[in-house]
């Protein structure tokens, strides 16, 4: 039940916020999960682990997404600009020997990159022409693959994708998911969406689902490299924001600029 009560409110409230929210509520309602994964990074990564970094660095990470929303002028590319020349006084106002500053000014632009800039592509999807309904599909085609995975997995599962990184996920689970996907891709299109692009929703579906399997194994990269089983406990069984959110914040991406290169 811990896992099953908070996934069916996030889920709810997801739904709400897309199908009723406008879009100011849904930027803020994001800047806030951007906020909290980044959080979550700098907790699982940094050798800091004062709290006033980790907010520091949470700052600079919604960056590209304040300016991207509130001067879309400047954009995500003077968000990441500003965030990471920002990044790089902070790292030199603080160096010191014997603190691996170097490691300090990576970590931190990868977090800014893969939770940032990539997280902000959502609110770039939601200012599209029905964007709010490719969010849906979006978020279906994600979860949909996860699901398929899981059970594809556990009953045809023999060859193991990426042993090192994930031993449990296998090439069959994977093929399962993929095509879960892109089932409920189509059935949610066809709800949605006054004319369905099919050709879009299929490839769309193929290349979000393999993108998201990167994403989840990037993620599990990083916890191996960190020693860390959960990226945070604030979704209770579910982990935390980024164990959540790790393929569509790769996927997200994906599907914004598949719909400019059709447009």
């Amino acid at each position: 039940m811990n896992r099953v009560i908070p996934g069916l409110a996030l889920a709810l409230c997801w739904l709400l916020l897309l199908l009723k929210g406008p879009v100011i509520l849904f930027a803020l309602v994001l800047i806030a999960g951007l906020f909290i994964g980044a959080y979550e990074f700098g907790k699982m990564s940094l050798s800091v682990r004062s709290s006033f970094a980790l907010i520091i660095l949470a700052f600079l990470t919604i960056f590209p997404i304040l300016s991207s929303f509130f001067v879309p002028k400047i954009g995500l590319t003077g968000g990441l600009v500003l965030a990471f020349l920002l990044l790089s006084f902070w790292t030199l106002a603080t160096y010191k020997e014997g603190f691996d500053s170097f490691g300090f000014l990576s970590r931190c632009s990868l977090g800014i990159l893969w939770v940032g800039v990539l997280g902000a592509h959502l609110l770039l999807i939601r200012q599209l022409p029905e964007g709010n309904y490719w969010l849906l599909i979006l978020t279906g085609i994600t979860a949909g693959s996860d699901s398929g995975a899981y059970y594809s997995g556990r009953i045809f599962g023999k060859n193991k994708l990426s042993p090192l990184i994930s031993p449990n996920k296998t090439i069959e689970g994977a093929l399962g998911g993929i095509v879960t996907g892109m089932l409920v891709a189509l059935l949610l299109a066809v709800i949605l969406l006054q004319n369905v692009p099919w050709i879009l929703v299929l490839l769309s579906s193929i290349v979000l689902g393999v993108v998201g399997i990167c994403g989840d194994l990037v993620e599990s990269v990083i916890k191996r490299a960190t020693g860390t089983k959960d990226s945070g406990t604030i979704l209770g069984g579910h982990g935390g924001i980024l164990d959540r959110a790790d393929s569509i914040l790769f996927a997200a991406p994906a599907l914004y600029y598949l719909l400019l290169a059709v447009s």
